[in-house]
């Protein structure tokens, strides 16, 4: 049986995954509520197993690794930083301190396409968007689930979610409306 590999990815409303200066939003651009955070915390109540590129493992290892007191981080924060994970990555040698990560040099679309039939337990990704677009043009995204922040970002949009993709029809599995203003939405992604 194949593994069923999620894409997890964070946007504004005009496609951006962060911002840059000049905004005083903070993190989930100041609009997550207690819907986004149980949601979100569910999400990661089944065991999974993560798929990372470098830099967004690099960024999730140092929030687990910062001495913060994990009663201050999100319930789905310290679930994931609980789960194994597989880093592919060509310049990582170092786990950087997650208990339970494999880094993992090659092919990208190699890599999963193994992890997909070996796994006894669903793949998510979280952000990681060059390997995840990359993976969605080898038609290796089973489930693309975008969570659309009621912001826009014109001018302090950074790192555009979809940039360089390829053309995908985008099957609706699942939506909802959190804390009444956040999207929630769950798409099959078929390449053109």
């Amino acid at each position: 049986m194949t593994a069923v590999y999620t894409w997890d990815v964070f946007s504004t409303l005009d496609g951006h995954g962060s911002y840059s200066g000049g905004t005083e939003w903070g993190g989930y651009w100041g609009k997550h509520g207690p819907e986004l955070l149980d949601h979100r915390a569910r999400l990661f109540d089944t065991d999974q197993r993560m798929v990372f590129g470098a830099t967004t493992f690099r960024e999730n290892a140092e929030i687990m690794t910062s001495g913060l007191d994990p009663h201050t981080l999100h319930e789905w924060n310290v679930r994931t930083m609980q789960m194994p994970a597989t880093v592919i990555s060509s310049t990582l040698h170092d786990t950087l301190g997650w208990p339970d990560a494999t880094i993992v040099s090659g092919d990208g679309a190699d890599i999963v396409a193994r992890l997909k039939q070996e796994s006894d337990v669903p793949l998510r990704s979280q952000a990681s968007l060059s390997l995840n677009r990359s993976l969605m043009a080898a038609g290796l995204v089973d489930r693309l689930e975008v969570t659309i922040f009621p912001v826009i970002t014109g001018r302090n949009g950074i790192s555009p979610v979809f940039r360089g993709a390829g053309d995908f029809d985008l099957e609706l599995l699942e939506s909802r409306t959190l804390d009444g203003r956040t999207q929630s939405l769950v798409y099959r992604p078929t390449p053109r």
